[in-house]
């Protein structure tokens, strides 16, 4: 009996044994960031939370693909995120409490949720609330020492902004901007074909002034790629505009549909879905100043990332 006994618990033993092995495994340290760790679990915890929503909406197969292909990406993006935390630690700022529950408040309000909703949705991303307070404290650390080490050294000067205007076409100026859809019909290459596009053009023409809807009436009988998204050409300035799409245009309100025209392409017919009107030098030139802060912060964000490596010791075990 006393040998039975000690036949169980050498099974029992070695079972446990095995699934600790296999624990160990399956959830194996794939880097070392100076004195911290990151084991595939949490990278993968990661990039299932910070994929897109275009990412997150695949089926599951297909997501883990997409995730095992990109896993070393995120895995370099998550070593750069602890270093930030551990320098914020080593210039010895903290989070309060405090600041996490005011974040997390936001959050709630933001999105409309309650207390149980919110809670709700940690279970769905896998998440205690604990391990989501850790998260965003760590968060709120690295956010703190960007601000520091970064964000506070980007300063621009009024010649700066007026050199980066000239060098960027997008912001020297401001024209009347339109959002269109088009129907279009090919040019025919016999010219004696002309009058067949003409009659089927003013065809489409008389129907989309009777009301039939111009998106549907694109999908059905326009010639290009547009007709997938309803003739839908979005926004675009009207200095960049062909020649004859700006005399269309000229004498349009919003919501007019244009006589059909030719272009060297081929006949078209145009609805002025929302017309713009264009901005002022002021507007203009803060578009341009935040863009230049932008590049500058880029810049100097990736050479102090790039100096916290070069100190780091950095294992990577993928």
């Amino acid at each position: 009996m006393i040998n039975k006994t000690i036949g169980y618990a050498l099974i029992l033993l070695f079972v446990f044994a095995s699934l600790a092995q296999a624990t160990f495994l399956l959830d194996r340290v794939v880097a070392v960031v100076n004195q911290d760790v990151i084991t595939w679990s949490e990278l993968y915890r990661s990039m299932e939370t910070d994929a897109t929503p275009a990412v997150k909406a695949l089926p599951e197969e297909e997501r883990k693909k997409i995730l095992r292909e990109n896993e070393a990406l995120f895995l370099e993006s998550l070593i750069s995120f602890r270093l930030q935390v551990q320098e914020a630690a080593n210039s010895r700022f903290r989070v309060t409490e405090e600041e996490v529950k005011e974040t997390i408040d936001g959050i709630k309000k933001k999105y409309g949720m309650n207390d149980l909703q919110f809670q709700d949705s940690l279970k769905a991303e896998g998440y205690s609330m604990g391990e989501y307070k850790k998260r965003l404290a760590d968060q709120i650390m690295q956010s703190k020492i960007v601000n520091q080490q970064v964000r506070s050294k980007v300063l621009v000067t009024d010649a700066e902004v007026d050199k980066f205007m000239k060098e960027n076409k997008d912001f020297s100026g401001s024209s009347q901007t339109y959002r269109i859809r088009q129907i279009f019909f090919k040019k025919p290459k016999d010219e004696a074909e002309k009058s067949r596009v003409e009659e089927k053009a003013q065809a489409v023409y008389e129907m989309a002034g009777q009301g039939t809807d111009f998106a549907e009436l694109a999908r059905q009988h326009s010639e290009d790629a547009t007709r997938n998204s309803g003739g839908d050409l979005g926004l675009i300035e009207k200095g960049v505009l062909a020649k004859e799409f700006s005399a269309a245009l000229s004498s349009m309100k919003q919501g007019d549909i244009s006589r059909p025209f030719w272009s060297d392409r081929g006949m078209h017919i145009l609805k002025l879905e929302e017309m713009a009107a264009p901005k002022s030098a002021a507007e203009v030139r803060e578009e341009a100043k935040t863009a230049l802060q932008s590049k500058l912060f880029n810049e100097r964000y990736k050479t102090w990332i790039k100096s916290l490596r070069e100190k780091a010791f950095i294992d990577i075990r993928l």
